[in-house]
């Protein structure tokens, strides 16, 4: 096959080669101006590098719901010494940001008008109302404690008492119904502010004021998050004149203006500094202008195959993605190497070198690219971008090789005899070696190599953490952390999710959720939940309340003397009473009215086209310190499942990191099997060695700096053995090895720069990944050259 190819392409003259190669790369451009046209786009969504999870219907809505509730908001808290200063703070933060209306809606602090609503709400439902005191105590008939408590409201100058009141609710069982269903006691309210307090080491106490905004537009979008960090620091500028108030931020919001700012850096810093490692390379071993010049058209050409591709295929390109591809420089200009050091050796035109080296280029490029597509197998998307642009990358260097080169890359090239004679000497010095060692006997040493990887592969361990795909600032978790303090535990990412058949039965597993909830509250296990039930009764406990009130009702004449009213308010309260007999709180009128309209994302009702209809609810949860407890306390509720997708991603990633480890070694089988064909098992053999022996090397050197193995670690190593059966097949193909061996040195030289480089990436996934390639192409460097001494030393 590549024989005939050959043939194929050696019928072109070098300017037919060249118009097909013009031609090719006008149609990406004119490709890459149409994506443009329609919006393609630059990602820095995080999200977006997440794997899919099969999830059933209303579980993916409920993850949907809490992540858009969730990403767009932003939380700031204003600490001061007094609590008039953090709240003339609040307010005038909330005026600043009042003045970007294109950036921040939604702006708030504690909610004036919710008291009114709930109360304009409730009290046409005061009589299917109780809290568990009134509750417990009317159905153990002490009747006359509810009096008492309700004569020391008649009696205390504070008390909330007043005639309209009395003459509707004559024991003022309501207010206390009212009252609880504030979400947090540890929250105030004064002049339209929430407020908390935090006691300090020193015993000082010091008072935050919460402010919270919706962003307009998603903060991982470049343009929305960079105007509306603009518009957070213009806003925070203001209060300079407020005097000493500390800041606390929090929202995803500065977790992805955080990554696309490192994201770009690293872009910038990898990007140049492995374009300038492989600038220097290249005029250090040709002295010439000229091979800078094709290389450089060999990288530029190859970013615009890859980014035009992926951008076709995806419609984005992730941010992540081109901090990934900034390796492909090292790659790509392999073909540049092979191609100058092939000219350089045996002193000849583009042509011939084209065609001495687009035997082992073609295998190469194929297994290659096969290893990318094996990255692309994974379910992360941004791995999938990976995958395209490097592949997409690879194949556009290839052509380049194949049309350009003959054309423009058949300029004079002086003589380097001492480079090449380095290289002579360096694969002379290792015939001699395996020569001593084949002489003297190599078991101990084999034996020691052995031992040493066993004991790095024994002390390897695993971890899958997400959270590994982005590690925020330092300052950006302690300010996160110090604010959920503040806000009670705040929202986390985890929740419950309840689901029945209908309303009904969806409201009393919420009811039954209840005490456990507050059970683990007591206990610490969570700071805080936030439960429909609280707001919901179900229609049964409406009725149980109903029936409790009546035995106020049926006598209410002796119940208005104890308390010294009027008793010609009795026929009034009675009939208000039977009145309300078939009046009941119904989900929808609550979620659709001023009072419940903040808390309608917690409702899910099922679509219309649903063909088994499931009712579901979402429990907000927040301060989670034992999420094992947590589990525990919801497990026996059968239609309760705690919704934890940065767990559920987890074990995806677990799943794909071995599938991933799997698919390497059935592509050394693959590999072996089609070098067999060109080169004889043995030889096919040697070759594919070499990439397994420097995979296991790699494994075992990571086990040895107690690096865990994850996903990415095992997404490299596919790339090791691609770029490692790259060296492979050119020493295998060649019979004058110093060639071969110069441009090995500068292509490992080159890929080490670029790959090493991603070592020291502030993002773990990232510096993973260029751990693991750092690693694994000086193994592969080391072990490359054997193949050559191994089956030529006996001649």
């Amino acid at each position: 096959m590549i024989a005939l190819l050959a043939r194929q392409l050696d019928r072109l003259s070098a300017n037919s080669k060249l118009c097909m190669w013009l031609l090719l790369l006008g149609t990406m451009l004119a490709l890459g101006a149409v994506q443009l046209q329609q919006g393609a786009k630059l990602q820095s969504d995080i999200l977006a590098m997440l794997p899919t999870l099969q999830q059933d219907a209303l579980t993916q809505a409920a993850i949907d719901r809490v992540e858009q509730q969730l990403s767009d908001r932003i939380y700031i808290g204003l600490v001061a010494d007094t609590q008039a200063h953090a709240i003339d703070a609040a307010k005038r933060l909330m005026q600043a940001l009042a003045q970007h209306p294109d950036s921040f809606t939604d702006i708030s602090s504690a909610n004036i008008d919710s008291a009114n609503a709930f109360n304009h709400f409730y009290f046409a439902h005061r009589f299917k109302l109780l809290t568990e005191q009134q509750r417990n105590l009317l159905s153990q008939g002490q009747l006359d404690r509810l009096e008492q408590q309700a004569l020391a409201q008649l009696y205390n100058a504070f008390g909330y008492a007043n005639s309209a009141l009395l003459s509707q609710d004559p024991l003022l069982l309501y207010p206390a119904n009212l009252q609880a269903l504030a979400p947090s006691q540890q929250l105030q309210s004064a002049q339209g502010i929430l407020l908390s307090t935090q006691q300090e080491a020193s015993g000082n106490t010091r008072y935050g004021a919460i402010v919270m905004a919706k962003g307009l537009g998603s903060v991982f979008n470049p343009n929305a998050q960079q105007q509306q960090i603009a518009a957070l620091d213009a806003s925070l500028n203001q209060l300079s004149m407020t005097g000493d108030i500390e800041v606390l931020k929090a929202g995803a919001l500065l977790h992805a203006s955080a990554a696309t700012i490192q994201a770009k850096q690293e872009i910038s810093t990898l990007g140049a500094a492995s374009l300038i490692g492989v600038i220097t390379l290249v005029w250090l071993a040709f002295r010439s202008i000229f091979p800078l010049v094709i290389a450089s058209l060999t990288i530029a050409t190859s970013l615009l195959f890859a980014c035009v591709t992926t951008l076709s295929v995806f419609g984005e390109l992730h941010l992540l993605t081109l901090v990934f591809g900034t390796s492909l420089i090292g790659i790509a200009i392999d073909y540049s190497f092979h191609f100058y050091c092939e000219r350089l050796s045996q002193q000849q035109a583009a042509t011939p070198a084209v065609n001495a080296v687009f035997p082992a280029a073609s295998l190469a490029i194929v297994t290659t690219v096969l290893a990318y597509l094996g990255i692309g197998l994974t379910p992360f998307p941004g791995m999938q971008q990976v995958a395209i642009f490097c592949a997409a990358g690879l194949i556009g260097a290839y052509l380049t090789l194949l049309l350009a080169y003959p054309k423009l890359a058949n300029s004079p090239l002086k003589p380097r005899p001492s480079t090449l004679a380095l290289a002579q000497r360096y694969l002379t010095r290792l015939t001699l070696l395996h020569r001593r060692l084949r002489t003297k006997g190599a078991a101990p040493l084999a034996l020691i190599m052995a031992l040493l990887c066993l004991w790095g592969l024994l002390q390897l361990t695993t971890d899958d953490d997400i959270r590994n795909l982005q590690q925020s600032p330092l300052e950006v978790v302690q300010q996160e952390q110090r604010l959920r303090q503040l806000l009670s535990g705040g929202t986390d990412n985890q929740f419950i999710l309840v689901r029945a058949q209908g309303e009904q039965p969806l409201l009393q597993q919420l009811e039954q959720l209840a005490e456990p909830l507050k059970q683990l509250q007591q206990r610490g296990v969570i700071g805080n939940a936030i439960n429909l039930a609280s707001y919901l009764p179900s229609h049964q406990k409406q009725q149980q309340a109903y029936q409790l009130q009546g035995l106020i009702y049926q006598d209410i004449e002796a119940v208005l003397g104890r308390l010294g009213l009027d008793l010609g308010l009795a026929p009034s309260l009675r009939q208000q009473y039977l009145d309300s007999a078939s009046l009941l709180i119904e989900p929808d009128a609550f979620l659709a009215s001023p009072a419940g309209i903040s808390l309608a994302p917690l409702w899910l009702s099922p679509s219309g086209t649903d063909p088994t209809p499931q009712y579901g609810a979402i429990v907000l949860l927040g301060g989670i310190t034992d999420l094992a407890a947590l589990q525990a306390s919801i497990a026996p509720f059968t239609q309760v499942e705690l919704v934890d997708k940065v767990a559920d991603i987890s074990s995806v990633m677990a799943k794909y990191r071995g599938l991933t480890l799997t698919l390497l070694a059935l592509a050394l089988v693959l590999a072996s099997l089609i070098f067999s064909r060109r080169f004889g098992i043995k030889l096919a053999l040697w070759v594919t060695a070499v990439p397994a022996l420097a995979a296991l090397l790699t494994l075992a050197t990571l086990g040895l700096l107690g690096s865990p193995l994850t996903l990415f670690h095992a997404l490299a190593l596919i790339l090791v053995f691609g770029i490692g059966v790259d060296y492979s097949l050119f020493f295998a193909e060649t019979q004058q090895g110093k060639g071969v061996m110069m441009a090995v040195f500068m292509s490992a030289c080159s890929t080490l720069m670029a790959f090493g480089l991603l070592a020291f990436s502030h993002t773990p996934a990232i510096h993973y990944f260029g751990l693991t390639l750092l690693l694994g192409i000086a193994f592969t460097f080391v072990l490359a050259p054997l193949i050559y001494t191994f089956t030529r030393t006996d001649k």
